[in-house]
C-alpha cells in the first residue's frame, strides 16, 4: 500500500543519505583504481585495457548520478509537494539504477578478463630485462609487486558498492513511483 507523508519523509531521508555515502565511496574507489593502475595501463590499441578505461569512466559517471540522486532524494524528503522535484528524483533514480547495473556488468567482465589473462594487461607497461648482476630488472611507471591483488581488491569493493547502489537506487525509484501515484 501507500505510505503516509511522514513515512515517505523518513524513508527518503534514509535512502538519500545512504545513496550519498555509497556514491562518494564508489567515486573514491573509482579514483583509486584510476590513480593506482589505469593511468599507466590504458592503451587505446589494446582492447582489454580500453575496456578497463571505459568501465572505470562509466563507474565514475554512475557514482556522480548516485550522489545526485541522494541529494535530490534528501531535498524531496524535506519538500514532498513539488512535482518537478518528484520527477527529477524519478529520473535520477532510474538513471542511477541503470548505470549501476551496467557498471556491475562491466566490472564483472573486467575481472574475468584480468583473471583470464593472469594480469598480463596490468603489467603491459613494464619492461623486464635480464641483467648480469641482477636476475631481473623491472622498469615500470608503478610498483608492479602488488598491482594484480590491489586491482582485484579494489574491484571487489567496487562490486559490493555497485550492488548496494543498485538496491538503494531501485528503492528510491519505487518510492518516487509511489509518490507520483504511477
Amino acid at each position: 500500500g501507500h505510505l503516509d507523508p511522514s513515512s515517505h519523509q523518513r524513508v527518503l531521508t534514509k535512502t538519500g543519505l545512504i545513496l550519498l555515502i555509497i556514491g562518494h565511496l564508489s567515486f573514491i574507489t573509482g579514483a583509486l583504481v584510476h590513480g593506482t593502475v589505469l593511468r599507466f595501463v590504458v592503451n587505446p590499441r589494446d582492447a582489454i585495457s580500453l575496456q578497463y578505461a571505459v568501465t572505470n569512466t562509466a563507474s565514475i559517471i554512475s557514482a556522480l548520478l548516485t550522489i545526485s540522486c541522494g541529494i535530490a532524494a534528501l531535498m524531496l524528503s524535506r519538500y514532498l509537494t513539488p512535482a518537478a522535484l518528484k520527477w527529477a528524483v524519478f529520473t535520477l533514480s532510474a538513471s542511477s539504477s541503470l548505470g549501476c547495473l551496467s557498471c556491475l556488468l562491466g566490472l564483472a567482465v573486467s575481472i574475468g578478463l584480468t583473471l583470464g589473462s593472469q594480469g598480463r594487461v596490468l603489467l603491459a607497461p613494464c619492461t623486464f630485462a635480464n641483467v648480469t648482476l641482477a636476475p631481473v630488472s623491472r622498469e615500470c611507471p608503478f610498483d608492479p609487486t602488488h598491482i594484480y591483488s590491489s586491482t582485484l581488491s579494489l574491484w571487489a569493493i567496487s562490486l559490493l558498492l555497485y550492488s548496494m547502489e543498485t538496491v538503494f537506487s531501485i528503492r528510491c525509484f519505487l518510492l518516487t513511483i509511489d509518490l507520483l501515484r504511477l
